[in-house]
């Protein structure tokens, strides 16, 4: 089995530099960033969000120097503008209703008619990592046989506690904001890729979407790319957070790639299991109990995790993660994820402008 490539698309809100407030100036920012990052930076649905996206990458510290460039870009052209970008999944205090929709893109404009409210309260950040996979049909087989390890790249990266100024209680709210869309979560097992093209074509002929690009699934096949995309996860805090979850996401997809191309492919268990780990990854994060991905039992989140790295661990040593991976993950058990650190952020003196000053300090490294 080939290396496989990555590359990672994170979105960012936008954050006025004085009091952290979320702001509808990504019109102002984006071409002012272009200056320094070219296409690699793009608008989003909502004014308050920007989008930035690697080049394919093939090792992790080209992953690392890449994104660092990108945050460090934009921080870089917000700074004559007084903004800010923020690496959450959702802003600690200012509402959705306070925002606004890009309408003179044509696209952003369809999908506010269409949706309405829902594309509205859609003022969240995620994290996608794209994996380079050649075959049509070998994606469809990956997409179908990695459904079960979601909810662990939940867990590992939820960072958005917050809504409107209170704590939710879910480690991840931005997967409850986002589950709202109608074409959002699980994708169905599909028998190949012309079993996917005729579904596209059967919701295209419904009017459920346009195009693929309108199917929001935890992970899918690229409309652009030879790429299967995980868009699981919230937008990490830190760089160091990013790349060990990039390069999970790529040793699960290898080591699953490689047992379909044997023949050793293990049943795929019920949908509703694998939402309910889906929805206990996002509710609790690292801090509970976890759903199993191999007996779907409860079991304390450290055995889960670790079932989730002793599978992909072939994946992780073809590309020489394993160690980089490993301790990321031990890491975030012993500290806790991006939920975590801005829980504590609040806890010091209850104020969520805190939160965002916290959130502020780990967006660009140093």
């Amino acid at each position: 089995m080939y290396p496989m490539t990555f590359g990672v698309e994170e979105e960012f809100l936008v954050i006025d530099a004085l009091d952290g407030e979320l702001v509808p100036r990504s019109k102002e920012l984006l071409p002012e960033a272009r200056q320094f990052l070219g296409e690699e930076v793009s608008p989003e649905l909502n004014l308050c969000q920007i989008e930035v996206g690697t080049p394919v990458c093939r090792e992790t510290t080209e992953l690392r120097d890449h994104l660092a460039r990108l945050r460090r870009g934009l921080c870089l052209a917000g700074t004559e503008l007084d903004l800010r970008i923020a690496a959450t999944g959702t802003h600690p205090f200012t509402s959705w209703a306070e925002q606004e929709i890009d309408l003179s893109s044509e696209r952003f404009s369809r999908i506010e008619d269409l949706y309405r409210i829902v594309a509205r309260q859609q003022v969240i950040c995620g994290c996608h990592v794209h994996v380079g996979i050649d075959d049509p049909d070998l994606t469809i087989e990956v997409m179908n046989h990695v459904r079960p390890h979601l909810g662990a790249l939940l867990a590992l990266s939820a960072n958005s506690p917050f809504w409107h100024g209170r704590d939710t209680g879910y480690d991840s709210y931005r997967m409850q904001v986002w589950e709202r869309w109608p074409t959002a979560g699980l994708p169905p097992v599909l028998a190949d890729r012309a079993e996917y093209d005729a579904l596209v074509s059967r919701l295209q002929g419904v009017g459920a979407i346009e195009d693929s690009t309108f199917l929001y699934w935890h992970v899918r096949p690229s409309a652009h790319y030879p790429t299967l995309e995980f868009r699981i996860g919230d937008v990490c805090l830190h760089v160091d957070d990013t790349v060990p979850y990039a390069a999970l996401i790529r040793g699960l997809a290898w080591t699953t790639a490689m047992r379909c191309l044997e023949g050793s492919r293990p049943p795929i268990p019920e949908d509703d299991l694998i939402l309910s780990a889906i929805w206990r990854a996002g509710r609790y994060g690292v801090s509970d109990e976890l759903v199993s991905p191999i007996d779907w039992c409860l079991k304390p989140a450290v055995e889960v995790l670790s079932e989730t790295l002793d599978f992909a661990r072939p994946g992780l040593d073809a590309h020489d993660d394993w160690d980089l991976v490993r301790d990321w993950v031990a890491q975030v058990l012993r500290d806790g994820n991006g939920a975590t650190r801005q829980r504590q952020a609040f806890e010091r003196d209850g104020d969520p402008h805190s939160v965002i000053a916290r959130i502020g300090l780990e967006t660009v490294p140093a």
